[in-house]
């Protein structure tokens, strides 16, 4: 089974209306130049890092404007598009970083909420606490496109390859990684971990990221990119300005990828330290 992707890098503003107006060109150029299922970043709906600003902002998922919009957009280009993730309100008054995967008729068919927050403080002076601002998500989800298992993560689940193995061992043969990776991890970091994991898992690792300074004032990494299961870069922008990037997926490579190196299979449990 072949699977033509195109993956959206972007640089998402800080209110919803206009991230929708950013996204939606681009995500029309990756469906006119052939793509079936797409991918956007994390936080393709807002990007802001205020928190009260934020908050202010957030809606629903039935209200968010974003979303809505993209709905409808899939529905009109007739495509499958994986929104890496938007960030909304939950029913319980609380933030979700989620992924949503919207089928070719506007329908929602899959949810993951990110389960790893990114809480750190780096080298460089930045701090990011994400766990203040989002409820995180307590399970792993694997969705079907056309026939094609896809394993949702965000961002940084990337570093947990427990979730990553579970996904695979669960059948998923795309590793879906959208991502706003800050710009010193990133250029430490994202290609590293994204062909590691694939890898690992001997799986296609499709990863959007957003790229850029935004609006907020956040600098995100870009250098969105998609690994084929043998670990080998398939498609990569090596910028980090908005742009799309397409693949042919031949899932196949996925069974030959994990006959050659069978550590699915072959892992064993052990007694820890």
């Amino acid at each position: 089974m072949i699977l033509d992707v195109g993956l959206v890098q972007l640089r998402t503003p800080a209110s919803q209306a206009e991230a929708l107006t950013h996204a939606e060109p681009l995500i029309t150029e990756a469906a006119r130049a052939g793509a079936r299922l797409i991918f956007t970043p994390e936080a393709s709906n807002i990007l802001q890092r205020d928190r009260k600003a934020l908050f202010e902002a957030l809606a629903t998922e039935d209200e968010d404007a974003a979303v809505s919009g993209f709905r409808d957009l899939a529905a009109k280009l007739g495509v499958w598009l994986a929104v890496g993730s938007a960030l909304v309100l939950r029913a319980d008054g609380k933030a979700a970083n989620r992924t949503l995967l919207i089928d070719p008729q506007g329908e929602v068919t899959a949810r993951y909420d990110k389960i790893h927050m990114f809480d750190v403080d780096l080298p460089t002076g930045e701090r990011h606490r994400e766990s203040a601002n989002y409820e995180p998500g307590d399970r792993v989800v694997i969705a079907d496109v056309e026939g094609a298992k896809l394993g949702l993560t965000i961002c940084y689940d990337i570093r947990f390859p427990a979730v990553h193995r579970a996904l695979a061992a669960g059948g998923a043969q795309v590793l879906c990684v959208p991502a706003a990776f800050t710009r010193p991890t990133g250029e430490a970091h994202w290609e590293i971990l994204l062909r590691a994991r694939a890898i690992e898992t001997g799986s296609f690792v499709v990863a959007a990221a957003q790229g850029g300074t935004h609006a907020d004032g956040r600098a995100t990494w870009g250098r969105s990119m998609v690994v084929g299961p043998w670990g080998e870069a398939l498609a990569a922008a090596d910028h980090d300005q908005p742009c799309v990037i397409r693949a042919s997926l031949d899932l196949d490579a996925v069974r030959t990828a994990r006959n050659a190196i069978p550590a699915l299979a072959n892992a064993r449990g052990f007694v820890g330290p």
